[in-house]
C-alpha cells in the first residue's frame, strides 16, 4: 500500500508523463483528449485514496523525502495532512469533469492545435498537486509555482491570435511572478532570521523547521515577522484574487482561457492562494509562539479585506454583460466570503472560553466548506458558459435569449449553479454562507466589527442573486434573440452533446447534495481539521463546532442557529402545494400570446429586454467602484467550427 505522500508523488509523475504522451499524440485531437482524461482520472483515483486514508485514519507523523540536496537546502518533502487532503480532493474533483468536457469542446478550435492545450493542462494539474503538498517553502515551492504559472500562461493565451487574450495572459504572468516573489521573500525572512542548527542539515526551508524556529523570531523581532506575514498575505492574496489585486488580472484571464481551463482557474487554482494563507497563518505558528503572534489583529485585517472583496467583486460583476467576465468578477466576490470566514476564525481563536473556540471552528468550517462549494458551482458555471459559447458563438449576454427552449439540460444545470452561488436555501452555497453568517453574527459579541462584516455579506448575497437573475434571465428566459434563431436554424440543435452534458450534470448533482445534505460537507471539513493538529489547527480540530446527522444539517452550535434542510424542504413543498391549490380555485384560463407593442410596432430585436438594461440605477450610483464592461467586440468571438 502506498502512503498518501507516495500517492501524490506518483500522481505528479503520471501527469508529467501524460503531458509528454499527449504532446506526441497531439495530431489526433480525440486520442490526445482521451489520454489526458485517463491520466487525470488515474491521478484523481490515487488522490481520492490518499484523501480517504488521511481523513479516516489521520495524517502520518512527518513528511516524506523524495529528493534532497542538503548543501543548499533543496529537498522535495511531501506531507498530506487533513488541510492538504481537502484541497487535493477539490483539485481532483474538478479536474476530472473539466478534462472530460475538453474532449468534445476542443474539437471546435480548428485553428489551434491541442499540443498547446493538453500537455499544459496536465502540467498545470501536477503543479497543483505538488504545491498543495510540498513542505519546502523555497525551492520546490518555487518549482511548483512556476509549473502552475507557465502552463497557466500558455493556456490563457491559447487563442493567441486574439490580442486581448495575449494581454490577459501577460497580466496573469506578471501578477503571478510578483506573488511568487512576495511569498519567497517572506519565507527567506522567516528561515533566515530564525535559522538554527537544523539549517545545516539541508532543511532550512522546511515548513516544520521554520515553524520550530518561529517562536524566537516572534519574541525577538516581531516587526520582521509581521513583514514576512504581510508578504504572505499579499502573495497568496494575488493568487486568490483578493481585493485589490484580483481586479488587475482575474477578470481578463478567465474569459480568455478555454472554458474547461476557466473552470480549473476559478475552481481550483485560486484556491491554492486560499490554502497558502490558511496554512501559513494558522498552521505555521506552533504552540510555543502563539502568545507572541497577534492573531486577532491579523483576523481583523483578513476579515476586512474579505468584506471589501466580496462587496466590490459582486458589485463589479453586476455591471458585466459578458458571461465569463461576469463569472470572473464573482470569483473575487466569493473568495471574499472565504476570507471573511477565515478572518473571523482568526479573530475569535484567541478569545477565552469554549464558546469562542466553537465559533472559531465554525467560522473555519464555513470558510473551508465554501471553498469546496465555490470550486464546484463556479466550475459548473464556467462549463455552462462554454456550452453557451459553443451554441451561440458569443459571450455577449445582450445577444442571447430564449436558450431554455434549445438547451434545456444546460439551462437546468446553470439554474442549479446560479442558485448555489446566490446562497438560495437547499443549494450548496446557502449551507456554507449560512455557517459563515452564524459565526460572524454570534462572534460579534467578542469582535464587534464582525456584525458589520456579516451585514455587508448578507446584503451582497442578495446582489449576487440579482446578478444571476440577469445572467440566467437574459440568456435562457428572455425572448429568443435573432442570433439564437439564426444559429438554431443553421445547426438544427443548440444543446451540446452528451460528453459536454455529463460533466455539467455531475457538478450540478454535487451542488444539490451539499445543499440538501450539508452534513456531508461539514463532516469532510471537520475530519480535515481533526487530521491537521499542528499550530492553531489543534484547537480547531478539537472544538465541537456542530452536531447533526445526514439530513439534519447544522445544529447544536452553542444551542443556537439551527439549520435543518429536510424541515426547510418540507415547508417549501407545503407552501408550493398551497399556492398551487389556491391558484386552481379560480379556474382562470391561461393562454400564450405574442407581446403587445402598442398596436403599431412589429416585434423586433430592439424591443427585446437585454442584459444591458438590468439595474441601470445601481450601476450608475456605484460607478465609482470601477469594473466597467469592455467594448462589445471584446471576448465575443467563439471558436470556429468545422
Amino acid at each position: 500500500m502506498m502512503t498518501p505522500e507516495q500517492a501524490v508523488f506518483a500522481s505528479i509523475l503520471i501527469c508529467v508523463a501524460g503531458a509528454a504522451l499527449t504532446l506526441l499524440t497531439a495530431r489526433n485531437r480525440t486520442l490526445a483528449g482521451w489520454i489526458a482524461f485517463l491520466v487525470t482520472a488515474a491521478t484523481s483515483t490515487l488522490i481520492f485514496i490518499a484523501v480517504a486514508t488521511v481523513l479516516a485514519g489521520g495524517a502520518s507523523a512527518g513528511s516524506e523525502v523524495f529528493c534532497k540536496v542538503p548543501s543548499i537546502g533543496f529537498a522535495l518533502r511531501l506531507h498530506v495532512d487533513g488541510l492538504t487532503a481537502l484541497f487535493l480532493m477539490l483539485a481532483a474533483l474538478i479536474a476530472v469533469p473539466a478534462s472530460f468536457y475538453s474532449i468534445a469542446y476542443m474539437k471546435h478550435y480548428a485553428e489551434y492545435g491541442v499540443a498547446r492545450y493538453y500537455p499544459y493542462f496536465l502540467l498545470f494539474l501536477a503543479a497543483m498537486y505538488g504545491l498543495l503538498s510540498t513542505t519546502d517553502m523555497m525551492w520546490f515551492f518555487f518549482i511548483f509555482w512556476q509549473m502552475m504559472t507557465l502552463p497557466g500562461y500558455a493556456l490563457i493565451r491559447f487563442e493567441h491570435k486574439k490580442p486581448e487574450n495575449v494581454r490577459a495572459a501577460n497580466k496573469f504572468l506578471l501578477m503571478m511572478q510578483i506573488a511568487c516573489a512576495a511569498t519567497l521573500i517572506g519565507a527567506e525572512i522567516l528561515a533566515g532570521a530564525g535559522a538554527s542548527a537544523n539549517s545545516s542539515a539541508g532543511v532550512k526551508y522546511d515548513f516544520d523547521t521554520v515553524s520550530a524556529n518561529l517562536p524566537a523570531l516572534l519574541h525577538a523581532q516581531p516587526v520582521l515577522a509581521a513583514l514576512a506575514f504581510g508578504l504572505f498575505l499579499a502573495g497568496f492574496g494575488i493568487k486568490m484574487g483578493m481585493w485589490p489585486f484580483g481586479q488587475v488580472w482575474l477578470p481578463d484571464a478567465h474569459p480568455a482561457a478555454p472554458s474547461p481551463v476557466s473552470a480549473m482557474l476559478s475552481g481550483v487554482m485560486i484556491k491554492t492562494g486560499v490554502y497558502g494563507v490558511m496554512r501559513y497563518f494558522l498552521w505555521l505558528v506552533p504552540a510555543g509562539g502563539q502568545a507572541d503572534f497577534p492573531l486577532a489583529r491579523w483576523g481583523l485585517v483578513v476579515a476586512a479585506l474579505g468584506t471589501i472583496s466580496l462587496f466590490t467583486g459582486t458589485m463589479q460583476a453586476l455591471k458585466q454583460e459578458q458571461t465569463k467576465r461576469l463569472l470572473a468578477f464573482h470569483s473575487i466576490g466569493q473568495v471574499g466570503y472565504i476570507l471573511l470566514g477565515f478572518g473571523a476564525c482568526m479573530a475569535l481563536l484567541p478569545a477565552a472560553g469554549p464558546a469562542a473556540a466553537s465559533l472559531a471552528a465554525l467560522a473555519m468550517i464555513g470558510a473551508l466548506f465554501h471553498t469546496l462549494n465555490h470550486g464546484v458551482f463556479k466550475a459548473l458555471l464556467f462549463l455552462n458558459a462554454g456550452s453557451m459559447l459553443h451554441a451561440t458563438g458569443t459571450q455577449d449576454l445582450n445577444k442571447m435569449g430564449g436558450l431554455l427552449k434549445y438547451m434545456p439540460l444546460t439551462a437546468a444545470t446553470a439554474l442549479v449553479a446560479s442558485l448555489s452561488i446566490s446562497g438560495v436555501p437547499l443549494f450548496s452555497g446557502f449551507a456554507s454562507k449560512w455557517t459563515i453568517y452564524v459565526a460572524t453574527v454570534q462572534g460579534s459579541s467578542l469582535a464587534g466589527y464582525l456584525s458589520v462584516c456579516a451585514a455587508i455579506a448578507i446584503l451582497t448575497s442578495a446582489l449576487t442573486l440579482a446578478s444571476f437573475v440577469k445572467f440566467f434571465g437574459a440568456s435562457f428566459l428572455s425572448r429568443t434573440s435573432a442570433l439564437v434563431k439564426e444559429r438554431a436554424a443553421g445547426r438544427g440543435r443548440l444543446e451540446v452533446g452528451a460528453m459536454m452534458q455529463m460533466p455539467q450534470l455531475l457538478l450540478a448533482l454535487i451542488c444539490l447534495m451539499f445543499g440538501i445534505m450539508p452534513a456531508i460537507g461539514y463532516g469532510l471539513v471537520h475530519a480535515a481539521l481533526a487530521a491537521s493538529p499542528q499550530g492553531f489547527g489543534k484547537t480547531l480540530g478539537g472544538a465541537p463546532a456542530f452536531s447533526g446527522g445526514l439530513w439534519t444539517g447544522l445544529s447544536g452550535v452553542e444551542s443556537h442557529s439551527i439549520f435543518v434542510p429536510l424541515a426547510l424542504l418540507a415547508v417549501l413543498g407545503l407552501a408550493f402545494l398551497a399556492a398551487r391549490f389556491i391558484s386552481r380555485l379560480g379556474a382562470a384560463p391561461s393562454r400564450a400570446a405574442p407581446p403587445w407593442l402598442c398596436g403599431y410596432a412589429r416585434e423586433a430585436e430592439c424591443n427585446r429586454y437585454v442584459a444591458h438594461g438590468y439595474y441601470g440605477e445601481i450601476k450608475r450610483y456605484f460607478r465609482w467602484l470601477g469594473g466597467a464592461p469592455p467594448a462589445p467586440s471584446v471576448n465575443s468571438a467563439a471558436p470556429k467550427e468545422h
